[in-house]
């Protein structure tokens, strides 16, 4: 067999294996424009939620004979059919390519009679074929519209962000049903200046048809809605996709609406944005698609803004009861659950254990592209994780970004790394997670603080060698990717010894008894209100012994 065909039966067995372990409706997406970033980097953002680990891959830049095409294995691991391979496939690192060019994705769902089983393409795979054949945005939305009309799509309704550097996109795709042809989309330029977001639930409502410039969409998806009955020409109304393929259900808005409310509220608190379209308030206005940010946001503001559980606001996680005596944003899942006939919710955080990986996408048009681009990537809870600067010209990865088993623990694995810590703050999380911020603020201000110096040298170095530049690039990424986990590691050890056995450890090493805050000792109190008390019968009022 030829090392391309090699490669490509061991990539698409890969994705055959992401595909049927990957998240159906867990993710959030955040996207910044040039105009709305302090240094005119066009960001994304992606947290991809599910009971996983993840296997970072890097694919380089191959060409391809002609003729060479991709088989797609079912569950059974029988051939369901070919993609036509192009003549030359650009390098990945993640989901960001040698272009700077990035995608990420959350899935709607959507009108579940629109799966199409006959399809070939599931959107993960669509997402790494266009990151391997598209140099910018409008160029990945033609592929994927491409893909599917030829090859049909297998997937539920999924909004995906899209990202060069110069633009931003939100795209949105559905299938036909069973037996249809293709699938059914729109996608849309985020204006210059704006932010958009999208957490599981469809974001875009109604969009022009003459604005090629901004908008593009399928040939037939508005007299598919309305062939389907979702749409009714007659009404006078507008067409809404969202409105057309996934109309808002109760439990979309309390656990999807409220994410993109959360990242929209802490951007723009000038805007004063209501939570009652979240809450599912009837008549409750649904939130803009984009949004001005009151100031422009940095790469540490975007950083911040994927790490919330909606502090500062009335469902503050760390906040009630539910938080437990130490204050812990941690909702085990389901998140729904029915108590003597009536439903209820945990609040969805866009922090939550659930997360697999994250990544923030820098993607910088005045940067040459091996520079410009940074896949900036998370293991675990992005709250407790600390992301690191992977540049988009690099051709290996931290070797511990790269292996792990979901069924044996390892040191080996960062993804275990980092889910030991995070886990472990859990026992008393209000205390433990200032140990791990002061740890996770350090790291990523350095890295953030080293950035300029090392792209000034890997741009001196671009002048001279390219083939050295990338290797500068390379080592530092590596090295820097080596250097976080080693200090996660230490930092899992050195929380194990500071609280251990429900004590805590003072400055001089001294295991202190610091029990249980107040509040929560007066919540214990209001449901078991006698069994806590002490007796008093027989006591002296001077010494307090019994007699």
């Amino acid at each position: 067999m030829k090392p391309s065909r090699i490669f490509f039966f061991i990539f698409f067995l890969t994705i055959l294996l992401v595909i049927y372990q990957w998240p159906d409706d867990n993710c959030s997406s955040f996207l910044v424009t040039k105009g709305a970033s302090t240094d005119g980097s066009v960001m994304i953002t992606y947290t991809c939620d599910g009971e996983f680990l993840p296997h970072l891959k890097y694919r380089p830049a191959q060409d391809h004979e002609s003729g060479v095409t991709i088989k797609v294995r079912g569950r059974d691991g029988k051939i369901r059919g070919e993609v036509k391979q192009v003549a030359h496939t650009y390098a990945v690192v993640g989901l960001m390519n040698e272009h700077q060019l990035a995608i990420g994705e959350t899935t709607f769902g959507g009108r579940s009679e629109l799966r199409n089983p006959d399809g070939l393409l599931h959107y993960f795979f669509m997402m790494e074929l266009a990151l391997q054949r598209a140099k910018t945005a409008r160029d990945a939305i033609k592929v994927m519209a491409q893909l599917v009309e030829e090859y049909g799509y297998v997937s539920s309704g999924e909004s995906f962000s899209i990202a060069d550097p110069n633009e931003a996109w939100i795209m949105e795709m559905i299938g036909p049903g069973p037996g249809g042809k293709g699938a059914h989309w729109v996608a849309l330029r985020v204006p210059d200046g704006y932010i958009c977001a999208h957490a599981n639930m469809s974001r875009i409502g109604e969009f022009p048809t003459d604005d090629p410039e901004n908008c593009l969409y399928s040939a037939h998806v508005i007299s598919f809605a309305e062939q389907k009955g979702y749409y009714d020409t007659k009404s006078g109304k507008p067409f809404s996709f969202r409105y057309a393929f996934d109309p808002p259900k109760p439990s979309s808005l309390r656990t999807c609406a409220a994410r993109v409310w959360s990242m929209f509220r802490r951007s723009a608190p000038s805007l004063h944005l209501s939570p009652d379209f979240q809450r599912g308030v009837e008549g409750a206005k649904p939130y803009p698609l984009w949004i001005k940010p009151d100031e422009k946001l940095s790469l540490p503001d975007v950083m911040h803004v994927m790490r919330d559980h909606y502090e500062g606001t009335p469902f503050d996680m760390t906040k009630g009861v539910d938080a437990g005596p130490f204050g812990s944003p941690l909702r085990c899942r389901g998140l729904t659950w029915e108590v003597d006939g009536t439903k209820y919710s945990w609040e969805r955080p866009i922090s939550t254990q659930q997360t697999a990986f994250s990544f923030i996408s820098q993607s910088r048009s005045w940067l040459p592209d091996q520079i410009g681009g940074v896949y900036w990537y998370g293991l675990d809870d992005t709250y407790t994780s600390c992301y690191v600067p992977l540049y988009c010209c690099i051709d290996s990865l931290p070797r511990s970004f790269t292996v792990g088993d979901l069924q044996k623990f390892s040191r080996d694995s960062a993804w275990w790394v980092f889910n030991f810590v995070a886990n472990f703050a859990n026992l008393r999380y209000h205390d433990m997670v200032q140990d791990i911020l002061k740890v996770q603020t350090a790291l990523e201000g350095q890295l953030l603080m080293l950035q300029p110096v090392i792209e000034k040298t890997a741009i001196a170095l671009l002048d001279q060698d390219m083939e050295l530049m990338v290797r500068f690039l390379t080592n530092y990424s590596v090295s820097q990717g080596d250097m976080v986990v080693k200090r996660w590691i230490e930092l899992g050890e050195h929380l194990i010894c500071k609280y251990n056995d429900g004590y805590v450890k003072d400055e001089n090493g001294r295991a202190r008894g610091v029990g249980y805050p107040s509040e929560w000792l007066k919540t214990v109190l209001q449901s078991k209100p006698e069994q806590f008390k002490l007796p008093t019968w027989g006591e002296d009022k001077k010494d307090g012994r019994l007699h």
